[in-house]
């Protein structure tokens, strides 16, 4: 082998570890770039996602009250119309008097 050949594989030789370093290098910058980036996002969307949760446990919270407060309301109506009905019902049999028997006894 002459010098010039040697000197050839030794250059091609340093090229390709030279390239095969820098992409290495390269790629490892951009995972950490990447994970310092998905770090940074999952701490936001954590913080949003706590936010929207103690707002949606407020407003269910409220809710929850409201519609216990209009059940409240709604069943005494409903009872206090039952106890009217009930008198109105009594009221009636007494006026109507009586159910008239269908069979007469005889004597």
């Amino acid at each position: 082998m002459s010098a010039e050949i040697i000197a050839v594989v030794l250059s091609a030789f340093g090229v390709v570890v030279t390239l095969g370093t820098s992409m290495f290098v390269g790629f490892a910058w951009c995972v950490r770039r990447i994970d310092a980036v998905d770090r940074k996002l999952s701490d936001r969307i954590d913080a949003v996602d706590r936010k929207l949760s103690d707002r949606i446990d407020a407003v269910e919270t409220k809710l929850s009250d409201r519609i216990d407060a209009v059940d409240m309301k709604l069943s005494d109506r409903i009872d206090a119309l039952g106890h009217d009905l009930t008198e109105v019902k009594i009221s009636v049999a007494r006026l109507e008097g009586p159910v008239p028997r269908l069979l007469t006894r005889m004597r």
